[in-house]
């Protein structure tokens, strides 16, 4: 398998540094609610800039680190879209002005990426010294995707974390925000706005989000680079996204369960590469085993590409059948009070 270039690794950094910087200019220098058609013509540019650079590696290095990339990157966006369930439920209960909601955003992107930052490093580290952590990974992703598939996401708003609750008792903050500010004035003393908590939250949530992609894409390849930038094309549009598919987000009421197949399937994918590259004393001698399978880069991809069609095709077509019965019982509730009148 060819090395990537250096230069292209460079390029590629400073390039998406740039973008992001503009980014996030923009929304410093003018908050507003996106409309529609901004909001889709951003994440069109997004999708299609990732798609370029999955060219652009096909190109430099082949067909291989061009799977990988694509196969990580629609992981690392669909695991992203989940993330926006959770961010509408924590902009309804803390209610956050909407004009406002983009700074929100974009700050937890950024605090998204230092943190899969740190993860990929520590990652990679460890996977290149102790070929063993994959048995870690692989368990860990299936226990998720089982959890995934408990979860009915229902009693999410109710709860509150231990620390944002301390925080509340401990810090003087006010009942109201005032803009973007995190720290205003309330009869003559400073004190922080609700903003804070809530960048908090975020914080927390993308921690927590970082813990079970970082293994989801090293269960794709243990390229470093690849990682990075899959997380970072991931998270490039998704702002924009949250505007764009608000009202859809509740529809697609199958793509958690989508979520969990695919983390389940790179756990037994992540397990069976443990086996292969094997050096575990108290299994098989702590010889390799060689009749373990290793998933293809386009199987993983097609499976990946394939669920999510399938969840929200599913998830459609339910919304639709739903809606269909309600306007039927709607339509036979007037009906009857017509009758009824006459």
């Amino acid at each position: 398998m060819p090395e990537l270039p250096l230069w292209f690794e460079i390029g590629s950094f400073a390039v998406l540094g740039v973008i992001l910087a503009i980014d996030l200019l923009m929304v410093l220098k003018r908050p507003h609610e996106p409309s529609m058609k901004e909001a889709g013509l951003w994440v069109s540019f997004y999708v299609a800039l990732a798609l370029i650079f999955a060219g652009a590696m096909f190109a430099f290095t082949g067909p291989e680190y061009g799977g990988q990339f694509l196969a990580g990157w629609v992981t690392e966006y669909s695991l992203s879209i989940d993330n926006l369930f959770v961010f509408i439920i924590i902009m309804a209960r803390f209610s956050v002005p909407r004009k406002y909601q983009q700074e929100v955003l974009m700050v937890g992107i950024i605090i998204a990426l230092i943190l899969r930052g740190i993860f990929i490093l520590v990652g990679a580290i460890v996977i290149e010294q102790f070929s063993w952590v994959f048995y870690i990974f692989g368990a860990f992703l299936l226990w998720t995707a089982w959890k995934q598939a408990q979860d009915d996401g229902e009693d999410e708003e109710d709860r509150e974390n231990p620390l944002i609750a301390r925080i509340r008792k401990v810090l003087p903050m006010s009942e109201k925000y005032d803009g973007g500010k995190l720290r205003t004035v309330v009869d003559g003393r400073q004190v922080f706005t609700p903003m804070l908590i809530v960048f908090i939250t975020i914080g927390l949530t993308d921690l927590l989000f970082a813990v079970d992609s970082i293994p989801a894409i090293f269960g794709l390849t243990q390229s470093a680079f690849i990682v990075f930038t899959a997380n970072i094309f991931a998270l490039m549009g998704l702002r924009q996204l949250y505007f764009l598919l608000g009202g859809l987000m509740t529809r697609l009421v199958y793509l958690k369960h989508a979520l969990s197949v695919i983390l389940g399937f790179i756990g037994v994918k992540l397990v069976l590469h443990a086996m292969h590259v094997n050096e575990l004393p108290f299994i098989n001698s702590g010889r390799h085993i060689e009749w373990a399978p290793e998933i293809p880069t386009f199987v993983s991809l097609g499976v990946i590409i394939g669920t999510i069609i399938v969840a929200v095709i599913a998830s459609l077509l339910s919304s639709s059948a739903t809606s269909t019965k309600v306007d039927a019982r709607l339509e036979e509730d007037s009906r009857k009070s017509l009758v009824d009148a006459e």
